[in-house]
Order: C-alpha cells, then sequence, then structure tokens
C-alpha cells in the first residue's frame, strides 16, 4: 500500500502523518510531498525517516491513495494527474467540494455514497465536518428545517503563520501578521475572505457543504464565523429548528449512541466541551443543550472539536480507511 501525503510539511500534513501512525493505518510505502524549499528534507513516520518528495516523483510511484492539503490550486493542478494514474485523491482544500461529479464525505454521516469510480473525493470544511457529525442523527429523527449557526474558531485554521502571529503578540514580539489585526485579546468577524454578499467564504461553506453532504437543499442556513485566539480547536454555538418536536432526553440518547459523538453537558458540574479538552482527540464534543423557548421544535447546542483532527486530517484518514475496509481502491 503506498500512500503520498501532499503538503507533508504543513500543520494539516504533519497532523495527517501522525494520525496515520496512530491508527496502524496500513502504509508500507510512504511518500511525503512538499513545496521545492522542502524537497529533500527528511521527516519521521513510524520510527523512520523519510525524504520528502517532489510531486512529480511522486505522480509516477503511482501510489494508492493521495491525501492532499497543499491548498486550492495545487490540488487542482496535481489530482487530476494523480487520478490519471489510478490514485485515489483524498483533498483537504475546498477546490473539489462543490464540484456535482466529487462526493464531499464525512463517514460518520455519507461514507455510502462512495464507490470504486470515485478516484478524487472532497474532505469538507473543518467547522462543516464537525456540525454535521452532531446534527445528522438528530436531522434523522426531527428534520433540520434551519440552522443558525456561529463559530468560534482557533487560529490554527489559518496555519503556522497565525500560530506564530498569536505567539508574538503574546510574548510582545514584533512578527509578520497574516490578519487585518491583533488576534490576541480579540476576536475577529472575518474568517477567509468577504464575497459579494457580504459573508464570508468560510460561512457559505457552511451554507453549501451542509447541504451537500446531507442532501438537503432547503435547509435555512446563515452563519457568522469569528476567528478567536484559541489554539485547541474550533466551537460552534447553533440553533437549530427541526420539522418535528423533540424530547431532551432523547435528544441526549441519540448523541450518545451516535458514532464519533461524545456528549458532555452536565451543567451541575460545569462540564460541558472546550477546546481545552478538545484538542488532540478525534470526537466531536456536544453540549449546553437546551430548548430555545423563543421557537417552536428549536434547540440550542454547542459544538466543539480540534480542527486539525476530526475536522481535517482524521476525517481524511477516516475515509481512507472506509475506502480500504469495502474494497473500494483500484
Amino acid at each position: 500500500m503506498k500512500i503520498a501525503v501532499v503538503g507533508a510539511t504543513g500543520m494539516v500534513g504533519r497532523e495527517m502523518l501522525q494520525v496515520l501512525e496512530e491508527r496502524g493505518f496500513p502504509v508500507d510505502v510512504l511518500l511525503p510531498v512538499a513545496s521545492e524549499a522542502s524537497v529533500g528534507k527528511k521527516i519521521r513516520f513510524a520510527g523512520e525517516e523519510h525524504e520528502v518528495l517532489d510531486m512529480e516523483v511522486a505522480i509516477n510511484n503511482a501510489p494508492d491513495i493521495a491525501i492532499f492539503s497543499a491548498g486550492g490550486s495545487t490540488s487542482l493542478k496535481f489530482a487530476p494527474r494523480f487520478k490519471e494514474m489510478g490514485t485515489v485523491v483524498i483533498d483537504n482544500s475546498s477546490a473539489w467540494r462543490m464540484h456535482d461529479d466529487v462526493p464531499l464525505v464525512v463517514p460518520e454521516v455519507n461514507a455510502n455514497i462512495l464507490t470504486r469510480e470515485d478516484k478524487i473525493i472532497a474532505n469538507p470544511n473543518c467547522s462543516t465536518i464537525q456540525m454535521v457529525v452532531a446534527l445528522h442523527p438528530l436531522h434523522l429523527k426531527y428534520g433540520l428545517k434551519r440552522l443558525v449557526i456561529s463559530t468560534y474558531q482557533s487560529v490554527t485554521g489559518t496555519g503556522k503563520k497565525a500560530v506564530s502571529q498569536l505567539s508574538c503578540e503574546r510574548s510582545g514580539i514584533e512578527g509578520e501578521k497574516v490578519y487585518p489585526y491583533e488576534i490576541d485579546l480579540n476576536c475577529l468577524p472575518h474568517c477567509d475572505i468577504f464575497l459579494d454578499n457580504d459573508y464570508t467564504k468560510e460561512e457559505m461553506k457552511l451554507v453549501h457543504e451542509t447541504r451537500k453532504i446531507l442532501q438537503e437543499q432547503a435547509i435555512g442556513i446563515t452563519a457568522t464565523a469569528v476567528r478567536v485566539p484559541v489554539i485547541g480547536g474550533h466551537s460552534e454555538a447553533i440553533n437549530v429548528e427541526f420539522h418535528n418536536e423533540f424530547d431532551m432526553t432523547e435528544v441526549r440518547n441519540v448523541l450518545e449512541d451516535s458514532a464519533g459523538v461524545k456528549l458532555m453537558d452536565n451543567v451541575e458540574n460545569n462540564i460541558y466541551p472546550m477546546p481545552l479538552f478538545a484538542k488532540g482527540k478525534d470526537d466531536v464534543f456536544v453540549g449546553r443543550l437546551r430548548r430555545d423557548d423563543s421557537q417552536a421544535n428549536t434547540l440550542n447546542m454547542w459544538v466543539v472539536s480540534d480542527n486539525l483532527r476530526k475536522g481535517a486530517a482524521t476525517n481524511a484518514v477516516q475515509i481512507a480507511e472506509y475506502l480500504i475496509a469495502n474494497d473500494l481502491i483500484g
């Protein structure tokens, strides 16, 4: 089993390597790929040193699976090249997500749509992944009608330079800034670029990707995405209107029995999800469950997950595991 990790030296790429190792993924040959500046450098995986390769070498090796985390333009250019070699590409960028012929997959929700013909598979946005893992079982039970989402997103979602900016600001050091303002001791209602409708690209990803994954175009969705000075993961306050009435005890039971969900909902003992608990874990943590008394059939919930793990690396590896387990490679 040959596995290429494209963008292996980046934050998500390194997390992908760690997740592959932790989960005992069957890697016989690892092909770590990065930009020209990193070619020839060494990375450590499963106790061995591996040399970083350039893209052409990796393509010519015809890996079974290539997991991409190297930006949209790189994915658009090179994913088809890998596909021509018979490689299955699992892409973490936004490049392929809304293509009609490319499946957008969260394994706990819709892995059953995958077939042997799918050679490019899109990993959803980190904020979308954790949200649909929490919402899917409730959607099956009560039917989603409308979502009002407010996100509180870690600087790790922007990458190494954003983490460096936060670190420099906290240390009183002048450094490169990737945000238009200071992020330490601040909140920026500005994730990704602003679009013509005055929403950001991140906010609209939550709209379009959720509808595609759940195959429900009629769900009303509106979002506000905020960057916060946090390292451990993304948090989301979600106001969920259902078509049908629900029982709070049943809601909790449904979530407790759902794959990938960890219920933390005991406010009497100050137990609720936080990035502090989510960092380094693969679960989607759900809590602060309460009925919205201002509107019928409506629930408030708080959802937290490590955006580098389940929001990116772990979800991609889980897709690869599903492909192997269901004989969809080759």
